[in-house]
C-alpha cells in the first residue's frame, strides 16, 4: 500500500469491498478452502495487500 489512508477511509473502502464481495463480485486473492468465506475477512486481507481495487480521491486545501 503505497498511500496512508485515514481511518475512515480505510473503514469505508473495506465496507464497500465487502459489499461487492457478498454480492458476488470476484476476489482479487486466490482461497485455498473452498467452504464459505467472510467477505469483510477477504476484504481485509485485500486491503492489507494492497490489491484492493479502490481508491480515495481527495480535495486540495487551500
Amino acid at each position: 500500500m503505497n498511500r496512508e489512508y485515514t481511518r475512515f477511509e480505510k473503514a469505508r473502502i473495506i465496507g464497500a469491498r465487502s459489499i461487492q464481495i457478498s454480492m458476488g463480485a470476484p476476489t482479487m486473492l486466490k482461497k485455498e478452502d473452498k467452504g464459505p468465506i467472510d467477505p469483510v475477512d477477504v476484504a481485509i486481507e485485500e486491503f492489507e495487500k494492497g490489491v484492493i481495487p479502490i481508491t480515495v480521491i481527495r480535495e486540495e486545501k487551500q
